[in-house]
């Protein structure tokens, strides 16, 4: 006695599947199932690119930057600094103003510790805006750069408005000194202690950032401050999404082809009855 199962596991239609598929029906329905994994693979593509996220800085490998100004960048000298903008290469206007030229210990700067000499900056073309703080030049003597900042601050700062470019940075927090050590000696630029040093300006709104300048003053060396490279993360979450998609897209394809030749076969088992049972 034969099972059967068995009969039909052995049936082997007579006729190649290529000849089921190429039937209309089945050519509409590859169409419909291309379009359908075509949709699901821009999907993925979609999705991975929103799987890499870059930070923007305005700046591009090999192309030169060009400064924005201060106020595209904060419109309210209160206003926190975005992450993106810090570093950006900004340009300012504005007055120096006379006595307020210090210098600031323990700077690091490309390897070699040494000192700065800053300055405080009126902002605007009449000195009438809000200050800013300006690392204006480094050295490693601290005699030059004391000698520097008394210059500047008995009169030998330039006149007149002056035009500057440097990186925005964050202000820094304060350090309280070393009671072994100088009490007045300050190793941050910070406005939360230049506020109670600094001379009264037109107005009395500071800046929350810094700004390294891109020039040096006479006898001091520009201060290193590299253009910041783009940080680039990875969301795993999207990067698997944009797999799910890709697959999808196969199973469409797949989908079609298999209900294919199902009907392959189930046409070659119809047939076989026929011929078993006869007309």
């Amino acid at each position: 006695m034969t099972d059967d199962t068995d009969t039909e596991a052995r049936i082997v239609p007579d006729t190649p599947l290529w000849r089921t598929l190429v039937r209309p029906r089945w050519i509409a329905l590859l169409a419909l199932a291309l379009v359908v994994a075509g949709a699901f693979a821009a999907l993925g593509h979609w999705q991975l690119s929103r799987a890499v996220e870059s930070s923007d800085t305005g700046t591009v490998a090999g192309v030169a930057e060009t400064p924005t100004p201060l106020a595209d960048v904060l419109e309210a000298p209160t206003d926190v600094i975005r992450t993106d903008d810090v570093g950006r290469l900004v340009e300012v206007e504005g007055v120096w103003v006379e006595g307020d030229f210090l210098v600031i210990s323990e700077r690091v700067n490309d390897g070699p510790t040494g000192w700065w000499v800053a300055g405080h900056l009126a902002t605007g073309a009449d000195g009438t805006g809000p200050s800013l703080a300006v690392a204006m030049g480094w050295t490693d003597d601290e005699d030059v750069a004391r000698q520097t900042a008394a210059a500047w601050n008995a009169g030998g700062a330039p006149d007149g408005t002056v035009e500057l470019t440097g990186r925005i940075v964050d202000s820094e927090a304060p350090i309280v000194p070393d009671e072994q050590g100088d009490p007045h000696e300050m190793t941050t630029l910070s406005e939360a202690a230049l506020i109670n040093i600094w001379q009264p300006t037109a107005s009395p709104d500071i800046y929350s950032v810094n700004l390294i300048s891109a020039e040096a003053p006479s006898g001091l060396e520009k201060i290193y401050s590299p253009r910041p490279e783009s940080a680039t993360t990875v969301n795993w979450l999207n990067i698997f999404y944009a797999v799910e998609w890709v697959v999808f897209a196969g199973f469409a394809v797949y989908f079609w082809y298999r209900l294919g030749r199902d009907a392959w076969e189930r046409e070659a088992e119809e047939k076989a009855l026929v011929e078993v049972s006869g007309p």
